[in-house]
Order: C-alpha cells, then sequence, then structure tokens
C-alpha cells in the first residue's frame, strides 16, 4: 500500500524508472512502487497518500497527461505531489512541459535541463509539500483554504449540496485519558470513515479536516442521507473498539473537568451539522461556514450520535440560544445511536 514513505511511478509504456528517479527516491529513502496502469497508479492513491507520484510520458504522454488531469481533478487525489517526466526524443518536445503543467502536475522535469537541475525540480517538490499548510498532517485531508474553495465552487455552480460540519463529542477526555497518539489514531479513524463514504456514496463530493476533530464533507443534497446515516453507523460500530475492554463494557470512563470534579464520561459520539442552499442562496463562503458551525453546536445538544439539517429560509427566524426556541425553526433529521 502506498504511504508517506513511498514514491510511485508510472509510465503508459511500463519503462523502467529512469536512474535519475531510483536516485531520488533512495537519497529521501522513499520505496519505489511501480504500477502498470492507471487504475494501479487511481487504486493506490485512493488506499493512502504516497510522497509522490512520478508520471514519465517520455511514451505515450498523451495517456500520462489524461491521467495527471485526472488526479488533479479529484479533492482525494490532487493533493499528492505529482510530478510528469518529458523527454525531448517523444516529438514535440517544447509543447509537452506546458501540457504538463496545464494538467495540473506540481511539477515537469524535463531532459532538456541538467541533471542537477532536474534533481533539484524533484527536490522541490517533496519541500513544498512538506511545507503545505493546506493539508492536515494526521489525516493528509485538504484545510481550511481548500475548504473555501470547494464551497465557492458549489455556490457557483449552482446545483443542491449540503455542507455537513462533523464533531466528535467527548474527544478531549478521551484525549486526555488515552494519550495524544491514540487520540490522533481515532481523528484518522474518522477521517477515514469520513472519507471512503463520501467517496463511495458520493462521488465528487469533498472531505476537509478544519483541525483537531473538526472535519467538514460537502455532498450532493440527494447524498446527504445516505452518507449521513452510513457514516454514523460506522462511526458508533468501529468507536467503542478504541476503548479499553474494561470501559467498553462499562460505556463510560471517570474523568475530571477543569475544575477537577470527577465525572461519568460516555463513549464518543460525532454530532453533525447540515446547511443546504435548498432553502436558502448564500451569498459568501462565511455565511455557509457560520451557519454550519451553528448547526454543528445545536447537534451536540442532542444525545448520541446524530445529524440535523437546517431547513430554515432567508427569512425565518434565527435560532435563540434556547433549544426549545431552536425546534420552532429547525426540522431535526437525526439517526441517534441505542
Amino acid at each position: 500500500m502506498a504511504s508517506g514513505n513511498t514514491l510511485v511511478y508510472f509510465a503508459a509504456g511500463r519503462r523502467n524508472p529512469p536512474a535519475l528517479i531510483h536516485r531520488f527516491g533512495e537519497a529521501h529513502g522513499l520505496e519505489l512502487l511501480l504500477a502498470d496502469t492507471r487504475e494501479d497508479v487511481l487504486a493506490l492513491l485512493n488506499r493512502s497518500f504516497p510522497a509522490c507520484l512520478v508520471l514519465d510520458a517520455s511514451e505515450s504522454s498523451e495517456q500520462v497527461l489524461e491521467l495527471c488531469a485526472t488526479v488533479k481533478a479529484d479533492a482525494f487525489t490532487s493533493i499528492v505531489p505529482t510530478v510528469v517526466l518529458v523527454s525531448t526524443q517523444g516529438g514535440n518536445p517544447g509543447e509537452l512541459p506546458a501540457a504538463g503543467l496545464q494538467a495540473g502536475a506540481d511539477e515537469v522535469v524535463s531532459d532538456l535541463v541538467s541533471e542537477e537541475e532536474r534533481s533539484l525540480r524533484l527536490e522541490l517538490v517533496l519541500r513544498r509539500a512538506s511545507r503545505d499548510v493546506n493539508v492536515h498532517p494526521t489525516t493528509r485531508l485538504p484545510g481550511t483554504a481548500q475548504i473555501e474553495r470547494d464551497f465557492s465552487e458549489r455556490m457557483s455552480e449552482g446545483s443542491p449540496f449540503a455542507v455537513c460540519y462533523a464533531d466528535l463529542d467527548h474527544f478531549k477526555e478521551f484525549n486526555d485519558r488515552y494519550g495524544y497518539n491514540v487520540g490522533d489514531s481515532v481523528i484518522y479513524l474518522t477521517s477515514r470513515i469520513l472519507r471512503d463514504v463520501v467517496r463511495s456514496l458520493a462521488p465528487g463530493g469533498f472531505v476537509g479536516h478544519i483541525g483537531g476533530d473538526d472535519f467538514i464533507f460537502d455532498v450532493p443534497l440527494d447524498r446527504l442521507e445516505a452518507c449521513c446515516d452510513e457514516v454514523i453507523q460506522l462511526f458508533d460500530e468501529l468507536i467503542p473498539y478504541q476503548y479499553t475492554e474494561e470501559d467498553r463494557k462499562a460505556g463510560y470512563f471517570l474523568g475530571k473537568d477543569r475544575r477537577g470534579t470527577v465525572h461519568r464520561i460516555p463513549l464518543m459520539t460525532l454530532s453533525i451539522g447540515v446547511v443546504t442552499n435548498l432553502t436558502q442562496k448564500f451569498s459568501h463562503t462565511a455565511q455557509v461556514s457560520e451557519l454550519a458551525a451553528e448547526m454543528k453546536l445545536y447537534a451536540k445538544t442532542l444525545p448520541g450520535s446524530v445529524y440535523v439539517v437546517d431547513r430554515r429560509g432567508l427569512t425565518g427566524t434565527r435560532p435563540k440560544d434556547s433549544p426549545q426556541n431552536r425546534a420552532e425553526d429547525i426540522r431535526l433529521a437525526a439517526r441517534r445511536s441505542d
């Protein structure tokens, strides 16, 4: 499986990787994985995130450039650093670098330049990726800048969509009891649940990581219910196994709040606040973020794993602090864990 210490190489003509790629991988401690087909490449990227993807366009350049465009058009795979290799022996060599960049490559490496420059260009790809603040280091999901960009694109398209703000309940107490390493495992597990469900049930959907235990996933409106139901079902099924057998059987553990008072801390649940453009028109992305956060806070007042959908129109009453007042203007669409 491709991971952060691997380099994936693909050439449509199934040629062996050039010595440059072997040396680059060895210099950075990267395991070289050879993909035979475009389907192999996409399968590797969908399972995990390699340190770099190298697409060799020395032969069958059209097929390689099409694959590059496919990788970069997908929100899940676009964050993988991608290099296109071009050769002067492939015909029209002057056009290929521009075509590679147009296809979305992070870097195009041509044999028109010296080997030292080619090595430096490969090096720069990894450097840029390592300091890319738009990708969360634990989940490798897009961050706030790409989340905002996705909001903006969906608003421009005008198609019905749903923005879902997911937050783990009682995560801080879990993290305090089990440690940040186990806590990071839970964050990663949650990211995989969201990613796999959205990829499976809502092609074209988007999953981002705001930070900590807060996530965003955007899906077409007609896939909202199926995605939220599946996410909650999987979360409730898998999360108990992140606890010790003793805590899992009890259904809680004893923990202290900030004042030192001991409480029963229940097992983690998932709260999802949802806003859509079905009954209201958004004028800017900040409005989407604000309403999604508001709905998430309301969801957290309800027991168990649950999702709530804002069904107010633009002229509807803004929810007050009281749950009773909220209920007048927000219709609950929910699945609770037993």
